[in-house]
Parts: structure tokens; sequence; C-alpha cells
């Protein structure tokens, strides 16, 4: 046993200064050990970190290899894990990816845990080989590195897949990915709570209270093969990020987790050092305390068998600020999320939620007043303005705040033509400490016929919460071109007219990136009330532009396009439109019918 312990000592001291002395000598090469060369009853040693940075060994012995059970061709090594730490704490969650060595050659990384509430530290292998084919998929690195097949392994990463291994009902996989949590710190437990089953939906088990993020802390510990890594999903007054273990590095890229985070493909995500305050056992959930450190570089791969990491790379993150006014100290938040059409709406709905609830002034009568912009790089801003009061639904504001922002991102990435390059997000709340909403209560005119050209006068009267009835006048004029017959006449809030406009759009994917920003900053903003005149003539809408009162030939040619992706055919032209602003968030709509002689 000494002598194992001590060749272990020697092997972590090779490892270091193989990582320490890549700069003089590239000559060091980890080897490898082929799965087909490897079988029960072999032993080796295995490295992790309990606490702090420095990783510690674990004996290793091989009881088997299971076939084709991490999908086809996908084998598993199993294994059952000897020392003291690890059998106290059993194989926990931020272990994935610590590497495992047999005589001397990298063998693969601790990936999967069997069962549940095992008595036993008995984890699964995924094999070096099937990490190192993450490295042929990467566009990043330099053209003088040459494959793992031909130069012996490339750097990969491997993290836990989160979610990944969670069943459904109607069957128990006792095979799981050890679970990388996605540790949120700076969000307050409502936010968590509310939005925890959207990330669950997407692959991701949230936690808290397991870590922190502190991008400016330094770390000099050099990474080493076992080391603790983190990927970074939101930094800066709220974070986001996930925590496994280094498996294999050299001078340019890193390979860690033995397993995906959530299977994106192309990522770029802050790649950070991480300290590991605690390791905390439990039969059912044990797991480490990890902070966050300084940056290194950024993962650029999330595939089914891990992760892969550059060094010295800027990942591509999106800065937000986030002003909060109206307060007895107006606040703004600082920070950056992730680049992706799947979680970047998701994160940005979370952390506005959380910013908009960590304020003393948030209470359930609270409306709120925003003002912003979502800037991409070749396109016209997408103005963000809105209103926001209490109603009846059951939602806090601040959650219909964050679905709608959300919405937009959802809908910016949601397109087949080109990626969106997102520069920034500004977001500006006043907050009024009233229920500000007010419902559309009836509606007339000063006439039941008109003549083209003719101004109506359209009178409305609004029902404000608990307050007293407000009564506008709006003029709005009968189109010169308008033909004989009825005229409808719409008087609406702002999500009602675009409900209506949007009836028959194709789906956002199917509008190119620039029209997709045109009918965002044509959408009407819900603090004012609208009046629109509509004519029983169709409208065609091509993309983002309209057609109104079309011709009958015109209509049945272009009712036959209607499957295309970029041709709509409304049953009735919107003609004319007027609106009078209102500091209330406006609901309900009222038609009137109007002849034309």
């Amino acid at each position: 046993m000494k002598n194992k312990n001590f060749a272990s000592l020697v092997l972590a001291s090779f490892f270091f200064f193989v990582v320490t002395g890549f700069a003089s000598d590239l000559s060091i090469k980890t080897k490898i050990m082929p799965l087909d060369q490897i079988h029960a009853g072999m032993r080796g040693v295995a490295y992790t970190v309990f606490q702090g940075t420095m990783p510690e060994s674990m004996e290793v012995e091989v009881l088997g290899i299971l076939r084709d059970v991490n999908g086809p061709k996908g084998d598993v090594i199993l294994v059952r894990l000897h020392g003291a730490k690890v059998e106290y704490t059993g194989v926990v969650a931020g272990m994935s990816g610590s590497p495992v060595y047999i005589d001397g050659k990298l063998v693969g990384a601790l990936a999967f845990r069997i069962g549940e509430f095992s008595k036993e530290p008995i984890a699964g292998v995924t094999p070096i080989q099937e990490m190192l084919e993450i490295g042929e998929l990467d566009r990043s690195k330099p053209n003088d590195i040459e494959p793992a097949s031909a130069k012996g392994p490339q750097v990969t990463t491997k993290t836990a897949a989160p979610g990944i291994g969670s069943a459904p009902e109607g069957y128990k996989d006792y095979l799981t990915p050890i679970d990388t949590p996605l540790v949120f710190s700076g969000f307050s437990s409502q936010a968590f709570q509310q939005f925890s089953p959207q990330f669950q939906a997407a692959g991701i088990v949230p936690v808290m209270g397991a870590g922190s993020v502190s991008p400016g802390a330094k770390q000099p510990e050099p990474l080493v093969p076992g080391s603790s890594i983190s990927a970074v999903l939101v930094r800066g007054d709220m974070n986001i990020a996930a925590t496994c273990t280094v498996t294999y590095l050299d001078a340019s890229h890193l390979l860690a987790c033995g397993h995906p985070l959530m299977q994106f493909g192309n990522v770029d995500l802050p790649m950070d050092k991480a300290d590991v305050l605690a390791t905390l056992p439990s039969p059912a959930n044990a797991f480490k305390i990890v902070n966050t450190t300084e940056q290194v570089g950024a993962f650029v791969q999330d595939r089914h068998t891990g992760i892969l990491g550059v060094f010295n790379k800027q990942p591509q993150m999106i800065p937000v600020t986030l002003s909060i006014h109206g307060v007895t100290r107006p606040k703004t938040f600082h920070y950056e999320v992730l680049d992706n059409s799947k979680l970047t709406p998701l994160a940005m709905m979370a952390t506005v939620f959380s910013a908009l609830q960590g304020v003393n002034e948030y209470g359930e009568d609270t409306t709120y007043r925003l003002d912003g912009r979502i800037q991409v790089n070749g396109y016209p801003d997408v103005e963000v303005k809105d209103m926001f009061a209490p109603g009846d639904g059951g939602q806090p504001t601040g959650v219909l705040v964050a679905l709608s922002l959300g919405d937009r991102f959802g809908r910016i990435f949601d397109n087949s033509y080109v990626v969106p390059n997102i520069r920034g997000v500004d977001l500006s709340f006043d907050l009024v400490n009233d229920r500000r909403s007010a419902r559309l209560e009836s509606a007339r005119t000063d006439v039941t016929e008109a003549r083209p050209g003719d101004e109506v006068m359209v009178e409305a009267v609004l029902r404000p919460y608990r307050g007293e009835r407000i009564v506008r006048r709006i003029p709005i004029r009968v189109p010169t071109s308008a033909s004989k017959g009825m005229l409808r006449i719409l008087v609406s809030d702002g999500d009602t007219l675009d409900r209506i406009r949007s009836s028959g759009l194709p789906m956002g994917r199917q509008l190119d990136l620039g029209s997709i920003i045109a009918v965002l900053n044509k959408e009407h903003s819900n603090d004012r009330l609208y009046v629109s005149l509509l004519e029983a003539d169709p409208e065609a809408m091509v993309q983002d532009k309209v057609m109104p009162t079309l011709p009958l030939s015109v209509m049945n040619v272009m009712d036959g396009m209607r499957g295309t992706q970029d041709m709509v055919v409304l049953g009735e032209s919107s003609v004319n439109e007027a609106s009078t602003p209102l500091d209330y968030q406006i609901s309900g709509a009222q038609i009137i019918a109007l002849t034309v002689k």
C-alpha cells in the first residue's frame, strides 16, 4: 500500500511538471491506454479535489467493461474507488472528469454513478479515446496541432450532464451521469423557484447555496489533471456556473467532465479555475461546494463525452446593464450572459426578475415602466418600451416583465438565416408603488355613418383599478380611398392589436433577422389606447411589409402563396390608426361598426 501511495505522489508530480513545463518542452506527452487493453482486476489511481485546489489520489479497481451502455458503441469502464475520503463521501457531484490512470497511462474520466443511495463508491469511466474525438470537432485549435490519433492525446474537457441522467417515469436507469449542478448566486429564492422548472426542462439541475463566482479572485495554482474547473453561463452582479474536473490538458486545450454539460455542440463559455471549499457527503446527493475564480480561457465544445476548452480565449458574452429608478436609492446591475439560442432567453428572464425583486420597493402593487434596447450587430436596435402593472392572472408583475423580455430574445434567436450577434442590452425601469392598470369599459362614435375623408370622433371610457372613470376622445379620419360599405373600428390595447396583426404570421424562424427586428419594433406599447379602422378588403404581409386593401384578382393570386415562408394573406386591412397615451397599462377591446357612404 505504501508503494502505491508513493507511486501516486510521483504520478501527481509528473503531471504537475507536464503542465507547467509545456512552454519549454512540448515533447512530453501523456500516454493513453486503449480500452481493449483494460480488463477486470486491474488497479490504478484517479485524482480529484476534495478541498482547496490540489487534487488528491483515489485508488481504482477495474470491475469490468459495460458495452454499449452510453449509446451505440458507447462503452463504459466500471470501477470501484478506494480510499478513506472517497469511501466516506461516495461519488459526488463535481467529481465527473476526474482522470483515471493505470500503469501511468490515462484511461479515461470518472463520469457516471451507479444506482441511488449506493453504499459503495462504484463509478463509470468514459474511455479517453472517446473524449479525444471532441478535439477533432474543435475549429479553434492552431493549425500546427495535429489530431489526437496522429500525435497522441489532445486536450479535451468533460463535464457531468445535469439532468441528462434523470430518468422519466416508466423506467429506471441505474447508470446516470454524475451531476454537474448549475450553481446560482446573486439570485433571490423566489426567482430561483420561479424559473428552476424551465432550467430543468433545458437539462440543467439548478442549485443555490453550493458555491459562488468571484471572477476577479486570483488563483495562482496551475491547473493539472484532477483540478476543478468551471463553465460560467452568467457572471457579474448575478452568476451561474457549473463545475466539474479536468481530465487532460496540454499547452492550448483542456478536456473535462466525461459527459456533456448540456450537449449544445459548439459553445462559447468562460472557463474559470475553481476552489473547492468543502465536499459534502450524502448517500442521496453528495456534492462539492465551490468558489469559481479567475478565467483562463473559454469552453468551445459541449459534446456527448465531455467538454473542450481553449486557453487564453475570450468568450463572447452579452453585456447587460439594468437600471432601476423610482426607488429610495437607484440601483444599477452589470452582468454578462451566455450567447446561446436556448439558454440566453431563460437567463435574461431569471436575472431580470431577480433584480426587480431584489429592491426594497418591490411589492404586489408595484408597476414598472420599461424603456430599453437590445443592440444587434448590423441591424437597428430592438426597442423595448412597455408598462407592466399587476393584473388578475396571479403571476407576479416581475414575472410578466421577465416573460416579455424572454419572448423578445427568443424571437431574435429563432430564425433560420443568421446567428444574431447581440452586442449589448440596456434596460431601464421606473418603479411606481401603485397598481396603474385600467380596463376599457365602453367605446362609441359621434356618428354611425361617414364619407371618405371625414373625421370620426371616438369616445372611450376606461376604468382604472380603484379609481374614477377616465374619458378619452380620439379623432380618426376615414381614408379617402375607403370603399362604400361597412367599416369596423377597433378600440383596443396594444397587445390585442398585435395579436390581430400577427394572427396569420409565420413562425419567427421563417422570417429573416431584419424582418423579425422590424416586426418587434412595430409592436404597440400597452400604455396607450389605440383606435384602428379595419376594412373588409384583404391585405398581404410579405415578411414585415404590409400591402393593404388588395383587389380581389391580386388577392386570389397571392392567396395561393400562403404556404411560402414569408407570405401571409389576412382577411381584412388596417387602413388607419390613431392612439392616445395613458399612464396606465391598458387592457380590453371593443368593436364599433361604421357605415361608409
